[in-house]
């Protein structure tokens, strides 16, 4: 009697045909977030696409009314131009350089920070920890004039170094740093002073080898965002041979005027390097988000 009530409960509580239907508002906000997606894929997409167009599109083309995807004779005589009649390879290998010491030098030195303000037992290591994301509210852009009159008196204007150290403290780095290492056991740290080992030991043989995902993440933001940086190198590099790629492209385009494939080309030359990055280390971006407390 109670089993055959029980059973007949339960047939009553299930939807017709037997199986749970998903929810139609869970459907229907599945849809809602692909769309958004889809119209942020095509924001970004579509400029790149047309950039891609007009650097192979004949100069002549680039301004033929009304406006075609179509090409008639595509050509790579823009990209011969930008890269005959200018130091873009130059400007490649500046980047390249300040861009990865920038990257290398946050790395250690943040990941340093970080594990202090993490682990190792400081007097009002919270007020520490807060003053350094304090950093983060201040805008670069106000401490333009300080650091360019402190490199004048330094003797290093127009050098790497003056390109170089003023991106290293970056606050944000130190924050992905002490949230990874918060989210380490803490049985890690008592098992390796009972060894005698010390904190410097703890930090390389240990905790290091394990922030791998924090290491990469820091790394490839790090270094993309020192490769877009235009307004400091702008104003620290005064010579041709010197200038980052940003401020390079910068300069070729306004010596160009209306050459709308070239510009094109160069803008594509120098987004090159980024996608490339991006496409091999994709993977390493998402786990590093996902392991350093940045998801939403």
């Amino acid at each position: 009697m109670a089993t055959s009530t029980l059973t007949r409960s339960a047939e009553a509580a299930a939807p017709a045909g037997g199986l749970a239907r998903p929810d139609w508002r869970a459907k229907l906000f599945n849809r809602l977030c692909l769309g958004v997606l889809l119209a942020f894929a095509a924001i970004w997409i579509i400029p790149l696409a047309w950039a891609v167009d007009t650097a192979f599109k004949p100069e002549g083309e680039t301004t033929i009314a009304p406006v075609t995807w179509l090409i008639d004779r595509p050509n790579l005589e823009a990209f011969g131009k930008v890269l005959g009649g200018t130091e873009i390879l130059n400007w490649y290998v500046n980047s390249a350089i300040t861009s990865t010491l920038i990257a290398a030098t946050t790395v250690v030195f943040a990941s340093m920070a970080g594990f202090a303000l993490s682990r190792v037992p400081l007097r009002a290591r919270s007020i520490w920890f807060w003053f350094i994301l304090a950093g983060i509210m201040v805008p670069s852009q106000a401490l333009i004039v300080p650091l360019f009159r402190e490199f004048n008196a330094a003797h290093l204007l127009n050098t790497y170094w003056s390109v170089v150290l003023p991106q290293v403290p970056l606050a944000i780095a130190v924050f992905v740093f002490k949230q990874f290492f918060d989210g380490l056991p803490d049985e890690l740290v008592d098992a390796a002073h009972v060894d005698g080992a010390s904190w410097l030991r703890v930090y390389l043989r240990i905790f290091m080898p394990l922030s791998i995902p924090a290491i990469s993440a820091v790394t490839i933001f790090t270094f993309v965002w020192s490769w877009n940086n235009f307004l400091w190198p702008l104003i620290v590099l005064t010579s041709t041979p010197t200038m980052t790629l940003t401020v390079g492209l910068a300069t070729v385009q306004s010596d160009i005027g209306i050459a709308y494939a070239q510009i094109m080309a160069s803008a594509v030359l120098g987004l090159l390097p980024l996608l490339t990055v991006f496409l091999l280390f994709q993977r390493r971006i998402v786990e590093g988000i996902a392991g350093t407390g940045l998801k939403g």
